[in-house]
């Protein structure tokens, strides 16, 4: 049963690191940290029931959505690092 999820490893992994990158850039924002873990939490849940719903269609469309979440993914990184940057230089 596993085996069938495995196409989606790799976004399973990249989307908790980008979580990670929205939760960090929430706090340097000034975000208050109990609605931000709250609505973090809500998030992953929401996901946990669309992916538990739908991964069955969403297989045969696994490598566009591998795609499409990893360029995501690099966006959100480049986009918190451009900030972290531009923020220690004071700009």
């Amino acid at each position: 049963m596993l085996e069938q999820y495995m196409q989606f490893m790799w976004l399973i992994i990249f989307g908790n690191i980008e979580n990670l990158i929205l939760s960090s850039q929430g706090v340097v924002q000034g975000v208050d940290p109990k609605i931000l873990g709250g609505l973090s939490i809500l998030v992953v849940i929401m996901w946990f029931v669309i992916g538990t719903v739908i991964t069955d269609v969403a297989i045969q469309y696994s490598n566009l959505i591998n795609f499409i979440g990893g360029l995501a993914i690099f966006l959100l990184g480049f986009q918190a690092v451009y900030e972290a940057v531009r923020n220690i230089r004071g700009g």
